[in-house]
This record gives C-alpha cells, structure tokens and sequence, in this order.
C-alpha cells in the first residue's frame, strides 16, 4: 500500500511507531503535515496539495490529528474519503469524539455507563443545576481538552462556583462530572483496533494529584480487564464509528464508567507500558479493509 501520515511532525513518537511498522509491512509511507494541506474543489472533484504538489495514488491515510486543530484535520480527513482513501478515522467521528459532551451522549443514550453529568450553558443555571450532583468534590471538563489539561476538582461549593463563573466568562464551555472516590486515582485505557482490545493499561495518578494521564506524571501498569470491562470499551468505539481508539474507564462501585474516547490516541505510553507494538495492529488493520476492498 502507499500510506499518508497525517502529523505535525516526523519525529514524535506515535509517527515514528507507525512509519516503522508500514516500512516493517513493506508498504510505501509518507509523513504531511496536515496544516500544510491544501484543499481543492472543482469541477465536482476534490484534490489535496503539499507543498505545491497533488497528493494522488494513495491507498490510505492516518490521521494523528491534535485536540487544537479538530476542524481543520477534519476538513483534510473529509477532502480524503472523498477521493476514495481509507482512514483509521473518518472525519464525523473525529469530531463527534472530540467533543467530551457529544461522546457522553451517544454513549449513554446506547446503555453505555458513564458518570453523572451536567453541562451549563447559561449564567443563570451555574447556582444551581451543578446540585444535581449531590456530593463533593466535583469534577470540571472543557469539552475539547486532552492529556488532563482542562479538568479540575472542586472540594466545595464555593471552589465550584468561582471555576464554573470563571469558564463562563471565558466563554469556554465545561461540563461538571461526578467524582469517583473508589477508584482512588487509577483509571483504564484500552486500545481497540477494529474491534479487539490489543492492549491495556491502568494509570495511576502521581501523589497528590487526582489526574492519571501519563503527561501529568502518572505511572502505568499492564492490566487484565474483565469481560464486562472488554465488552464496554469494544462496544463504545462501534458507537462511535472508531475503528482505532483509546477508551478510558474507571471502575466504580456500580462497575466500568467511561470517561472518555479518545479519537486519536497517542501510541508512546501503551507500547511502553504494555512492550504491545499497537502500531502494527493499525497497520494490519488498513491491510485487511484494503485486501477487502479488492
């Protein structure tokens, strides 16, 4: 196959994992910069260039597209499957995903269990409709956030109130979730490629620190999920049209609750923490819809 790699940069480390594995397979790899695409519309046919130069006879794209640059990653992404590429993502899900709110929804209107949650979107409802959340602390989410960067813990009311007026003002939209005590700063990422669980680790957050992403200074371990635990994670990404995802869940008293999917998930900690070469699964999966294509 010739692949695209949708990134920023060559040498990041969830790039690198990738390009390695589609050379390792023997197929033709090129790495672009997404915001240095140029998209073209004529004559009812759509073109992508680079640096001046049509980008044609692909087979397939990955995109690694970042939280910042949702819109415009997902406008290459659409330019793509238009010309008939095959995607780890399609651009709808990207961006379905990537909205913390949105992906709740789906989840929890198909019977997937997430945590208690409320999003404000007017001044007036800020005193009151967090109360709908009885206990304290609370949890606040921008709704575009990643690596733990825009979640903070309210202990009080009064905490609440000043971070809620805060985000509003603003004008960054948030959500309010429930605090999970049990799970005592652990949480789960499962890696799913085209419906299995390649690989799994639960993180744990640094002392003092409520965050368990490995970019806040968490540790992880590989650890064996339950079958429920598997099937909730499998069946979120199917809700969400993800073929590739990290599902993140933390166990609960009332069993797996998941907080988050995310749509382009970075490949550094799983393969450190797990020694799974989770890039050779995503290749192996573009290898399989494209002999099915044939």
């Amino acid at each position: 196959m010739r692949l695209l790699i949708l990134s920023r940069s060559g040498e990041l480390y969830s790039t690198r994992s990738l390009f390695t594995a589609a050379r390792r397979r023997n197929h033709f790899v090129r790495i672009v910069d997404h915001l240095g695409c140029d998209l073209l519309i004529e004559n009812g046919a759509n073109k992508v260039f680079y640096n001046g130069q049509s980008l044609i006879g692909y087979d397939a794209v990955i995109p690694r597209i970042g939280h910042t640059v949702t819109g415009q990653g997902a406008a290459v992404i659409r330019h793509f499957e238009s010309m008939g590429l095959l995607t780890t993502i399609s651009a709808d899900a990207l961006i379905r995903a990537r909205d913390k709110m949105s992906c709740l929804q789906v989840l929890s209107h198909k019977g997937i269990p997430v945590p208690t949650t409320v999003m404000v979107n007017t001044y007036a409802e800020i005193h009151h409709l967090h109360k709908k959340i009885v206990a304290y602390p609370k949890i606040l989410k921008v709704l575009s956030g990643t690596h733990g960067l825009g979640v903070l813990k309210a202990d009080d009311e009064q905490s609440l109130i000043v971070m809620m007026e805060a985000f509003y003002n603003l004008k960054q939209k948030m959500i309010v979730q429930e605090f999970i005590a049990e799970s005592s700063g652990h949480d789960i990422r499962a890696f799913v490629v085209n419906g299995e669980i390649v690989a799994s680790m639960m993180r744990t957050a640094p002392e003092g620190e409520f965050r368990s992403n490995l970019h806040r200074g968490g540790h992880g371990k590989p650890v064996l999920l339950s079958p429920h635990e598997r099937e909730v994670a499998i069946e979120a990404t199917r809700l969400l049209d993800l073929p590739v995802a990290g599902v993140d869940m933390l166990r609960s008293n009332r069993g797996p609750l998941v907080i988050e999917v995310n749509a382009s998930p970075g490949l550094e900690g799983i393969e450190t923490v797990t020694k799974v070469d989770v890039a050779k699964k995503i290749i192996l999966y573009l290898e399989s819809r494209r002999k099915g294509s044939i």
